[in-house]
Order: structure tokens, then C-alpha cells, then sequence
């Protein structure tokens, strides 16, 4: 429980002075100097009881004046009732008389204690009737200062923020150029306020934010933000808070409050009150002017005649707007208070209609999307100009939108703001547009007159001529000194088209121009008539086409050579053809031998650009064997079917030494690998014995033969052996294979079975299964297995089958 000073109203704390820190409280009070000390401490406590008494009395005599007027009475009769309802309240003076004068007055100060009565209700009503003795006291305080802002800043500290914690405050006043200016403070060592007496515009400070965010700004920790400040030294960890202070809608400065610690956000009611504080700051700072040397001399303001007068000089559309306030002084709109000579109504609308309207009359979506009367009061209320770049205006007439695209300037200039909008021109944005298209498509435009020989050149087609912007252009009766001297028929009967028949005409030419370039160019001109059908003009463009030109000349360059090639192409691949057909014609006689049946097939490759090196031979040899084989010659073409015709050759010229499979194709890789180029190739090679019914056969990295017997197929058991010409020589194996009559025999190519979803071994299996259903004669098996062939490499195939009779 706290005791209270005789004399000293209740709710206002008694004012603490800088010397009384230094009392000396441990001097005994028997010595001279105890004796002495006491008496300098009484005589400072009846100083501060005596001011605190004055700005209590103040008050207490301001609500004796309210019921004067209110009961009708004199000055005696208030004093007596004042006594009698405060004894009937059991509150203390003071406090009785601040709730008559909240009552009373019905302002900020009052709104701000009714709020925070309902948010923390107490039924002794001790802690919440201080909050509204805080406030008046507090204000009575900033009155009694006046003009005085160091005072201000003494009473607000001592009477309304002590009790919140606080320990420093400071009033900071905003100037027109965005700049603040330290007008007072109370709790900061006195050479550290000496130090912030003036802050240039855009400097990041807390009392900046302040002044930027619309509802100021919390610090929880100084340290923590980073931000430079008044007593960042003093007070480092604590939290700040920087309130604008401002009236009317304008924004005059920033309130600072420091605590010594970290803090968590102040409740809503506690924040009213700090709000209504910066309010009562920005009633004196409305009036105050930084002391001669504090911030560089800002120059003269003009007044709202002299704004009028600038506006009229502009080039642009301009608005001088002044505030407009309700009866409470609260800024509701801005009134058009002179609109310039150049001024451009978006909706059409004349001057005399806009000038002297309010801003949200003449123009009420300004407070919608665009948000241009938000704009225009935060430039009123801080300073800061407002540019923005494409902005849409919309104005109604008859409730009907009309809209505009401009550009626009927000200013403010002492009490007042100019708003200056360009709305974009539709004809000067096409010509714009009509220019850029111009320069990208390498286009100059032009007009002659025939009758006055003027004639009208745009900067484009001086830079396609070659000329600079200060020759004369070239008529159009000259243009053939200009041109390629193999183009004068040419523009002879653009001309002729043009100036005797009257009709649009166009050429194209080779331009000469003075630096020794040559320009490919179209020109494209129509003849302009009078009323009579006279011509007396002519007006067209000109187009660099040089590099269409020779992409032109170019891709018919690339045709001819594509063509060539194509050329080639087909007569290599028609001379492979006949050199395949020529070996192993498609329709082949069939060969006779004792006891045996042979059959053969090809089926060329469906494209012809595909035509491969498959080869097969069947015949039979001086020593009565019979020679069957079937080959597969890596790759297409002219290549291939060479390569296929030396193989299939020189297996032939071999077979006549009566060499087994396997040496036989031992001899023909070397030949593969060394006389023709390093071809690949697959092979497999058979020599049939019809005496024995015996077919010995080898491989070379080809697919192994099919042997029909009865109802089953199966493939043979493969060999081993290397495809041809991989390496410079190779081993072969060979076996023998015993036949019986109705016995069939199948030799193919891999373009018989190859398919590029399946394996091989898949493929193969439907082979098999195919061959088993075996026709009647071998010549119709042969053709059965080219028609279900499940193939799609449109690869060449050959097929040799014997059947033993």
C-alpha cells in the first residue's frame, strides 16, 4: 500500500526533478549537513505537492465551470455541489471531476477512458479512474505548455506514461520535405537528445516508421530491429513504440516512447490511450517551427494562390485540391479548389463542372481499385509524393463508367496537394506502336505531292537509303538512278502502273545506296486523287527485304541440292535393284536334282531406298553335292548388294573344291575381312548328299535352320561361328544331319521373322509353330510362311527349302 502526499489530488504522481536523484538518503540527519539535506528534500516535496495541486485545481476548477453552465448556478454553488457529489461517490476530488468534464466534452480523450473502462472493469473502480485522471492530467499539462514542447514532453512522461513503465519519451516533428526534427524529450540523457536534433529525409530510423506505417510501429526489442534511435545506448534491450501524430488527416510528427525492457505488445485500451497522447502532441506541433540552425533551410512554401498559378503553367492536366474537414476536424474529402487550362476530364465532363466539386463527388471510384483518394490523403498526411504509371481513372456519368489509362502525380504543397494526371493518348500510343512495327519489319513510309513536288520522308526511310535526316528525299521519277541498272524495266513498269494507269503498284529492286551497300527492296505504292479524279499524289513504303532475299536464294540453293541428292539417291538404289534382281530374280526356275525338291523366294524390301544385301544359292556342285546357302550383308544400298554379289560369288568359286561348310566359310570371312571393304556379314552354308540323305551344314552368326519332319518343327541345335569379316580369320564348327523322305528343310534371313517389339527367340517360336502346318508342296509352304511373316523391320527376305523325296 503506497501513501499519498498531503495535498496532492489522488491519481496524479508527483513530479520527480533530475536533482533528486542525488539526495544524499544515507547522510545522518544530526549533522549540519543531514539538517540541511532534510530541508532541501521538504522544500522539494512542497514544490511538487504545489504543482500537482496547481494541475489538479486546474482541473478541478475546469468541471466547476461545466456545472456552472450545466445547473445555471453561480461559481459558490458549483464548489458546494462539486463537494456534495464527490462525498456521494466516495471518489477523491479530481476524479470526480474528470468524469464531469469526459462527460462533458465528448472528445478523443474521453472516447479513449469509456474504452478502456469496459475492457478492464473493476468494481472498486480504483485502477480504472486513474487512466482518465492520467489523460487529463496529461492534457492539462500539454495545454498549460502551450507552445512549449520540451514541457509537453515532461508532462506526458511524468503523467500518463510512468504509470504505463515507460522511461523516455520523445516528440519528433515532421517537415515538408519528409525530414524529422526532435521538438522535445523527457527521460534521454540531455547530450544524446542534443545529438538527434534533426533526421534527413529517408533515413531509417523508429520514429521514420512511424511516420510511414499508418498505424505506427512496436518494437518488442530495440536491440532486435536493428534500427538507430534516440538512447539506443540507454535503453538498448528495451521495446519502442512510434505512434504518428497527426490532425485533420494531416500527419504533423511522431510520437517515441521507450520502456527499459523487452515487452510484449501494449493490450488494445492501453493503446487507445497511448493514441490519444500523440494526438494531443500533434495540436502543438501543428504550430511548431524548428529553432534556426536544426534542419536546412527548407525554402518558402507556396500558398494555395501561388499553387494555382504553377498548376496553370504545367503542360499537363492538374487539380489543386485543399482539405476538406467535418465539424469534428476529421478529414473527410479533398475539394477541387482550381483545375488548370489543360485540364482533360476522363469522362469529357468541361471544367466549370469539375472545379469546386469534392474529390469523391466529381470522381467516387478514386475509393475504389485504384485507390487515388488513399493515395492523395497519405501524400497529405506525410509529405511523400505519389507516382504511379498507368493508373485507370474512372469517373460516372449517369451512373455509367468511363474509364481512362494516365500516368499520375500526387504532391503536397503546404496545405495543399497537386494532383497531376497524363492520360495516355490512343493516337500517340498507335503512332508509337506504328513506329516499333516499322523499325522490326525494316519498313519507311512515304508521300509525294506531284503538283508541288513536296515530298515527306519518315526517319526510317532515310536509315533504309542510307542518307542522313538532313538530305533531300529522293522523288520517285529518280528511283531508277538509284537501283541496279538491270532493274530499270522493272521499275519502268512500276511507274507506268502507278502514274499513267493510276493503279497500285509494286517491285522489287536492288537499292544503291551512297555507302556502296546494296539493299534488296520491295516498294509498295497506291496514287492518292482529288474529287475529280485528277492524281495529285502518290503515297507508299518501302521494305528492306535483303534478308528474305537471300534466305530465298538460299533455300533454293538447298532445293537444288536436296533435289541432286535425291537424284543420286534414286539411281543408286535402282542400280542396286537390278544388280539384286539380275543375281536372284525374284521368280526363280526351280532346281532339278534326283530325290530332292528345292525351292527358293525373295521379297525385296517394300521402300526402295531399303535395298539390302540378303542373298541365297542353291546348285549343284561338279562332285554331285548340292550347295545351298542363305547370307545377310550388314547394311543397304549400292554398298550391300555389291558386297552381297562378291560374297555370294566367291562361295560359289570355293564350293568347287569340294571344302566342307566349315572351311568354306572360313575362306569367305577372309575374303569378307580383306577384298571387299571390311563388310559384315551372316551366313549359313549346307552341302546336301543324295546318296546318303545327309545334309552337313555350318554357321556364321546366322539363324539356324528349321527341319519339318511329319507334324513337328523345331529349329537346329545352333553351331558355333562367327559372323564374316569381324575378325581376320575364324574357326568354323560343322555337323552332319541325317534326313528321311518328306523330310523339309528351311534356310532364311532374319527380314523373315524380325520384329522390333519382340525377341528373337519369340520370333522364331512363331516360325516353327507356322512351318508345322506344312502344305502339300514345298513350293506353297515357302509362299505360306512369306504371308503370315509377322516382320515389321521392311527389311529383305530369302527363304531356300529343300524336301526330301
Amino acid at each position: 500500500m503506497t501513501t499519498h502526499e498531503p495535498g496532492t489530488p489522488v491519481g496524479v504522481p508527483a513530479r520527480r526533478t533530475a536533482a533528486e536523484a542525488a539526495a544524499p538518503s544515507d547522510v545522518p540527519a544530526t549533522t549540519s549537513v543531514g539538517r540541511l539535506a532534510a530541508t532541501v528534500e521538504r522544500l522539494r516535496s512542497e514544490v511538487r505537492a504545489a504543482q500537482a495541486e496547481a494541475e489538479g485545481r486546474a482541473l478541478i476548477e475546469l468541471a466547476k465551470g461545466i456545472l456552472v453552465e450545466r445547473l445555471g448556478c453561480g461559481p459558490a454553488q458549483a464548489a458546494r455541489q462539486l463537494a456534495e457529489l464527490t462525498d456521494q461517490a466516495q471518489v477523491t476530488p479530481l476524479e470526480f471531476a474528470v468524469e464531469v468534464i469526459n462527460q462533458a466534452a465528448r472528445d478523443r480523450v474521453a472516447e479513449v477512458t469509456q474504452a478502456f473502462l469496459s475492457a478492464t472493469a473493476d468494481p472498486t473502480g480504483t485502477v480504472t479512474e486513474s487512466a482518465a485522471v492520467r489523460l487529463r492530467a496529461a492534457e492539462s499539462g500539454v495545454l498549460a505548455a502551450a507552445h512549449d514542447t520540451q514541457a509537453m514532453a515532461d508532462s506526458l512522461l511524468e503523467h500518463a506514461l510512468r504509470p504505463l513503465g515507460a522511461v523516455a519519451v520523445a516528440i519528433w516533428a515532421a517537415g515538408p520535405d519528409g525530414s524529422l526534427s526532435l521538438a522535445g524529450s523527457a527521460g534521454f540523457p540531455p547530450g544524446e537528445a542534443a545529438r538527434w536534433r534533426y533526421v534527413p529525409p529517408d533515413v531509417a530510423t523508429v520514429a521514420r516508421r512511424g511516420l510511414t506505417e499508418p498505424d505506427g510501429q512496436w518494437l518488442p526489442s530495440l536491440a532486435e530491429s536493428g534500427l538507430p534511435t534516440l538512447g539506443r545506448r540507454e535503453y538498448a534491450d528495451g521495446a519502442r513504440i512510434a505512434l504518428p501524430a497527426g490532425t485533420g488527416g494531416r500527419i504533423h510528427g511522431v510520437l517515441e516512447i521507450a520502456w527499459p525492457k523487452p515487452e510484449a505488445p501494449l493490450p488494445r485500451p492501453v493503446l487507445r490511450q497511448v493514441e490519444a497522447l500523440a494526438e494531443l502532441c500533434a495540436h502543438t506541433l501543428e504550430t511548431f517551427a524548428p529553432p534556426a540552425g536544426t534542419a536546412p533551410e527548407p525554402g518558402l512554401l507556396p500558398d494555395v494562390v501561388e499553387l494555382m498559378d504553377l498548376a496553370d503553367g504545367l503542360h499537363d492536366p492538374a487539380l489543386v485540391l485543399v482539405p476538406h474537414l467535418d465539424d469534428t476536424g476529421q478529414l473527410v474529402d479533398f475539394r477541387i479548389q482550381h483545375v488548370n487550362n489543360r485540364f482533360l476530364d476522363p469522362a469529357g465532363r468541361p471544367r466549370a463542372v469539375v472545379g469546386g466539386a469534392l474529390l469523391l463527388e466529381a470522381y467516387p471510384m478514386a475509393a475504389g481499385d485504384s485507390e487515388l483518394f488513399q493515395r492523395v490523403e497519405r501524400v497529405y498526411a506525410t509529405g511523400e509524393p505519389f507516382r504511379a504509371h498507368r493508373m485507370r481513372l474512372t469517373a460516372l456519368v449517369d451512373q455509367v463508367p468511363l474509364s481512362a489509362v494516365a500516368d499520375i502525380s500526387v504532391s503536397r504543397h503546404g496545405s495543399s496537394v497537386l494532383l497531376i494526371w497524363r492520360i495516355e493518348d490512343e493516337t500517340a500510343r498507335l503512332a508509337s506502336l506504328l513506329q516499333h512495327a516499322q523499325r522490326l519489319g525494316r519498313i519507311g513510309g512515304f508521300e509525294e505531292n506531284l503538283l508541288t513536288g513536296e515530298i515527306t520522308w519518315n526517319g526510317q526511310l532515310f536509315s533504309l537509303y542510307g542518307r542522313p535526316p538532313t538530305s533531300p528525299p529522293v522523288a520517285l521519277h529518280d528511283l531508277p538512278a538509284h537501283a541496279h541498272p538491270d532493274d530499270s524495266v522493272t521499275l519502268g513498269r512500276f511507274l507506268r502502273t502507278l502514274l499513267h494507269h493510276r493503279r497500285p503498284a509494286s517491285a522489287a529492286f536492288r537499292l544503291l545506296r551512297p555507302d556502296g551497300v546494296t539493299r534488296h527492296t520491295r516498294v509498295v505504292a497506291e496514287p492518292v486523287l482529288d474529287t475529280d479524279g485528277q492524281l495529285f499524289g502518290v503515297r507508299g513504303a518501302y521494305q528492306d527485304i535483303s534478308a528474305q532475299h537471300w534466305t530465298e536464294v538460299a533455300l533454293a540453293a538447298t532445293r537444288d541440292q536436296l533435289a541432286h541428292t535425291e537424284q543420286q539417291a534414286v539411281e543408286r538404289n535402282r542400280l542396286a535393284l537390278q544388280l539384286q534382281h539380275a543375281i536372284m530374280p525374284p521368280a526363280q526356275a526351280p532346281l532339278r536334282v534326283p530325290g530332292l525338291q528345292v525351292a527358293v523366294r525373295y521379297r525385296p524390301a517394300e521402300t526402295e531406298h531399303l535395298v539390302g544385301g540378303d542373298w541365297y544359292d542353291a546348285v549343284v556342285l561338279p562332285s554331285g553335292l548340292v550347295l545351298l546357302c542363305v547370307g545377310d550383308v550388314a547394311g543397304h544400298g549400292i554398298e550391300a548388294a555389291t558386297s552381297m554379289v562378291v560374297l555370294r560369288n566367291a562361295l560359289r568359286g570355293l564350293a568347287v573344291t569340294g571344302a566342307g561348310p566349315a572351311q568354306l566359310l572360313s575362306w569367305l570371312n577372309i575374303v569378307a575381312h580383306h577384298l571387299t571393304g571390311a563388310v559384315t556379314a551372316t551366313a549359313v552354308c549346307g552341302l546336301y548328299d543324295g546318296e546318303r540323305r545327309t545334309l552337313r551344314w555350318a554357321r556364321a552368326g546366322h539363324l539356324p535352320p528349321v527341319l519339318v519332319r511329319q507334324a513337328d518343327a523345331s529349329a537346329l541345335p545352333p553351331v558355333k561361328g562367327l559372323l564374316l569379316g569381324a575378325v581376320p580369320e575364324a574357326g568354323y564348327e560343322e555337323t552332319e544331319l541325317q534326313l528321311a523322305a518328306g523330310d523339309t528343310l528351311l534356310m532364311y534371313t532374319d527380314g523373315l521373322i524380325e520384329r522390333r517389339d519382340r525377341s528373337v527367340e519369340e520370333s522364331l517360336s512363331h516360325l516353327v509353330e507356322t512351318a508345322r502346318a506344312a502344305p502339300s508342296t514345298l513350293d506353297q509352304q515357302l509362299d505360306r510362311l512369306l504371308t503370315y511373316s509377322r516382320s515389321d523391320t521392311d527389311d529383305d527376305t530369302c527363304i531356300v527349302g529343300i524336301r526330301v523325296a
